[in-house]
């Protein structure tokens, strides 16, 4: 429900305010102002994502939660999206997400809606699981078989000219 009225309301206040910008500057600026948006917010997203996107990569390699990170990151896209739509309305939401404390304010304020009530993680050891085939002899032992392939290409051995430093 709430999607079908942001759906009807968000496009009659852009029209809104369409009308009320353009006869109070013109159509030309107003038309300005529309491009110039879109131009900044691509700008700010581009850089404001490759920064969440290297806060990403930290936290994996941290091996820390990375859920702030990538609800920043979904905050930033959807920003981003709004600013390339025309219109003030979308502009002001996408540039107040580009913010990074009212993205941070959003967070918390999502975070304490969402309660989660459990979390697993993979296990190989559970021989109900799907994901065993039968292949699972004791514990963490696999049983497998391999064969050694030789290589009987004419291609040269060693590093090609693309590997060397």
């Amino acid at each position: 429900m709430w999607l079908l009225i942001a759906f009807i309301a968000v496009p009659v206040i852009e029209i809104f305010l369409f009308i009320q910008v353009g006869g109070a500057i013109g159509t030309p600026w107003t038309l300005l102002i529309v491009i110039v948006t879109a131009i900044l917010g691509t700008y700010f997203v581009r850089s404001q994502g490759l920064a969440t996107l290297a806060r990403l990569q930290g936290s994996f390699h941290e091996m820390r939660d990375p859920t702030e990170p990538l609800v920043h990151g979904a905050m930033i896209l959807f920003a981003g999206a709004l600013l390339l739509t025309p219109g003030f309305f979308t502009d002001a939401v996408g540039f107040s997400l580009m913010v990074p404390q009212f993205r941070t304010f959003m967070f918390e304020a999502l975070r304490k809606r969402v309660k989660v009530s459990s979390f697993s993680t993979f296990q190989t050891t559970n021989p109900g699981s799907h994901y065993n085939r039968g292949d699972v002899v004791d514990g963490d032992v696999i049983d497998g078989d391999f064969e050694e392939v030789k290589d009987t290409s004419d291609a040269p051995k060693g590093p090609s000219g693309w590997t060397k430093h």
